[in-house]
This record gives C-alpha cells, sequence and structure tokens, in this order.
C-alpha cells in the first residue's frame, strides 16, 4: 500500500505540475473532470446518486457544474458565476417544489452542498492562476495544503502528544497541526524569497507568502477534518477509487479543496492585485 500511495503521488505531483504550469484551457478542463468526479463522490456518499440512472438532483448538479465552468473559462466578468450559483439554488427549487414530495428538503439543500463544495470550490486553483503573477502565488494553494499534510504528520510521528480531533480523527495531535503550519510557512518564505521576489523586485513579499502560506495551512486541516467528518457520518472508507493508494478525488483534494478559496481572497487583499 505504502509503494502504491507514494508512486501515486509522484504520477500525480507530475501531472498537477504540467497542467498548472500549462494554465489555460487545459487547467480548465482538468479541473472540471476533478469537479465532476468530486460531485459524483459526494452525491454518492450522501446516497443521492452515483448508482445507476441519474436522478433530477443529479442532471441539476451536473448542468450547473458545466454551466458555472464554462462561465468561468469563456465569460471575462467573473460575478457571473455568482449568478451561475443562485441559477443553481433556483433550479434545485424548482425540482423541489414541483416534485413534492419525492425528494426531501435535506436532500435537495444536500445536492446543492455538493456543487458548492469541492466543484465550486476547486474553480479557485483556476481563479487564482489567471491573476497576474498567477503562475507563481497558484503554488501556495499547494504548499499550504500538501506541504502541510508532510509536515504535519512527520512532527505528529515523532512529537505528537495532544489529540487534535480525539473523536473524529484520533491519530492527528496538536503538535502534528502546528508543525504543519509551521512547514507551510517556512517553504512559503523560501519560495517567496528565492523565486518570487526575483520577478515582484519591486516590493519585498516574503512576509506576505509566510501569513498565506500559515493562514492557508490552518484552513487546509480544516478541509482534511471535514471531509473526514462526512465519511464518518456516512460510514465510508474512500470516496472512491480513482487514485491508487489515496482513494478518490476527495480524499486527495480534501485539504486543497479549502485552501484555493483562500489563497485567492489572501492574495487579492495582501498583494493588492
Amino acid at each position: 500500500m505504502f509503494v502504491t500511495r507514494l508512486m501515486s503521488s509522484i504520477v500525480l505531483l507530475i501531472l498537477a505540475s504540467g497542467v498548472i504550469l500549462t494554465g489555460g484551457y487545459f487547467l480548465a478542463a482538468a479541473l472540471f473532470f476533478l469537479a465532476l468526479k468530486a460531485f459524483q463522490e459526494l452525491m454518492k456518499a450522501c446516497k443521492l446518486g452515483g448508482e445507476g440512472k441519474l436522478n433530477a438532483l443529479e442532471v441539476i448538479g451536473y448542468a450547473g457544474i458545466c454551466a458555472y465552468y464554462a462561465q468561468m473559462v469563456f465569460v471575462e466578468d467573473k460575478i457571473y458565476l455568482y449568478l451561475s450559483l443562485i441559477v443553481i439554488l433556483v433550479a434545485y427549487m424548482f425540482v423541489y417544489v414541483f416534485a413534492f414530495p419525492r425528494y426531501e428538503a435535506a436532500q435537495v439543500m444536500c445536492s446543492f452542498f455538493c456543487v458548492a463544495y469541492a466543484p465550486v470550490m476547486l474553480s479557485f486553483i483556476y481563479l487564482v492562476r489567471i491573476l497576474p503573477y498567477g503562475i507563481y502565488t497558484v503554488w501556495m494553494i499547494f504548499i499550504s495544503s500538501w506541504i502541510c499534510d508532510t509536515c504535519a504528520y512527520a512532527v505528529g510521528m515523532l512529537f505528537g502528544r495532544h489529540k487534535l480531533a480525539p473523536v473524529l480523527s484520533p491519530k492527528k495531535s496538536v503538535e502534528g497541526a502546528l508543525g504543519g503550519v509551521l512547514g507551510s510557512a517556512i517553504v512559503g518564505a523560501v519560495y517567496a524569497y528565492f523565486v518570487v521576489e526575483r520577478v515582484m523586485d519591486e516590493r519585498q513579499i516574503t512576509w506576505i507568502f509566510v501569513l498565506i502560506s500559515a493562514l492557508g495551512a490552518v484552513i487546509s486541516q480544516v478541509g482534511d477534518l471535514a471531509a473526514s467528518a462526512i465519511k464518518r457520518n456516512h460510514d465510508i472508507k474512500d470516496y472512491g477509487k480513482l487514485i491508487p493508494g489515496h482513494g478518490g478525488v476527495m480524499d486527495r483534494f480534501d485539504s486543497v479543496i479549502f485552501t484555493a478559496p483562500m489563497i485567492y481572497f489572501l492574495t487579492m487583499v495582501l498583494l493588492g492585485i
């Protein structure tokens, strides 16, 4: 299992690096695929779909994701992305009302959640990438998530004593969480000082990247625990089997899903982009 997981991580890192460096339609298409898979995994986990013939809740979700990503790529004014979410919600309410009592309120609300949670939040990787200097700032998403995961695991194994969330995730420790935040901040500082400041030489931005990395790392751990909580609530081990040794999209990108929007808004505010 360890070898499979390691090899999958290496392949995933290579693919992610190539897609992000290329950007544009290639990145949008990759995120669109991940969004559809994540929606499928969440709907199946919530027992709202993923089995055989599509129901109305799934159709609206898939159609809404398609419309959202199309607007993200082809419509310049990004305010229409918010309109897409409102239209998706109204469409769900339409089905809820006119198919009543086939679907319960909890099912409709959960279906909208499955659209907004992973598919929409993953799209912020693309939105960060298209910002000015986005080819440099987009890596903060992965420094704040995957570097945090690695450092938290290592520090937790060596020094972990106090449980972070004993009921939800007994193996995670407070020491590991702090180590993840510190590790992300250090890597963010090194990356900013040796790479980004060479490009944005008119500004001293290392401290900004340290702050972004640290805050992003905190949020990434919440994302990790949130995805685990959903699995616990629905009594499943993994969301899927797409990535050998890791599970599904939700298993591998759980922390990235939360970090991407945070990095987008922190970049906008702290870098003044």
